[in-house]
């Protein structure tokens, strides 16, 4: 038994209003979380490196120690990224996204699509992919109160950010289809200073 099974509706705090209903949902996959928002592989590499360097100058006990904490350190971030998996839920209804987030405190974090400026689509392997987006006006939302779901080192205008979703493209077609029904967005263009990114919408000025 968990605090979400007295959830009206999976991954919303309430029931939905009778002109509101949910188009889809998805939760984050932990293995595609661990590797891009907890960077995994960088760890891994750091602990590595410091553990070949200490054993190349002849000091193999520190070198084990090393190793162990590396071991240790990548484990609890990988039991993170599988708790984030396993207790987040994005919905998209025909009003807004909600973000059911948090692993030990949870919370529900309601973004009105009337208030996305764009979205950008970042692909990640097998299908699944991170969606960017960026809201009008200042900023509400602290980078604490949503990471890991916020874009990285955007600390003064945090971005929200739905990770690791399964099947991105389809996705992203469908929320760029869905805020066009609630405000006028036009397709982004892309950047070469963003060539990882695939802009997706955005309002026109």
């Amino acid at each position: 038994m968990s605090e979400y099974d007295y959830e009206p509706t999976r991954g919303l705090p309430g029931v939905l209003p009778a002109d509101e209903k949910i188009l889809w949902q998805a939760s984050p996959d932990w293995k595609n979380m661990a590797m891009t928002a907890l960077h995994i592989r960088l760890t891994v590499a750091y602990f590595a490196a410091i553990a070949i360097w200490l054993g190349t100058h002849g000091d193999m006990t520190s070198a084990i120690a090393v190793s162990t904490l590396g071991i240790c350190v990548v484990g609890l971030f990988a039991l993170f990224a599988w708790g984030v998996g396993r207790t987040t839920v994005y919905t998209l209804t025909n009003k807004r996204l909600v973000l059911r987030i948090g692993v030990a405190l949870n919370k529900c974090i309601n973004l009105p699509l009337s208030e996305v400026k764009t979205a950008n689509l970042k692909m990640l392997p097998a299908g699944h992919g991170n969606i960017v987006l960026q809201l009008k006006g200042a900023p509400r939302l602290g980078y604490l109160m949503l990471w890991p779901h916020a874009r990285s080192l955007r600390f003064v205008t945090p971005q929200p950010t739905l990770r690791a979703i399964p099947d991105a493209q389809a996705f992203a077609a469908l929320l760029f289809k869905t805020t066009q029904t609630i405000q006028p967005v036009a397709p982004a263009e892309a950047t070469p200073q963003r060539s990882r990114d695939i802009p997706l919408m955005g309002v026109p000025a």
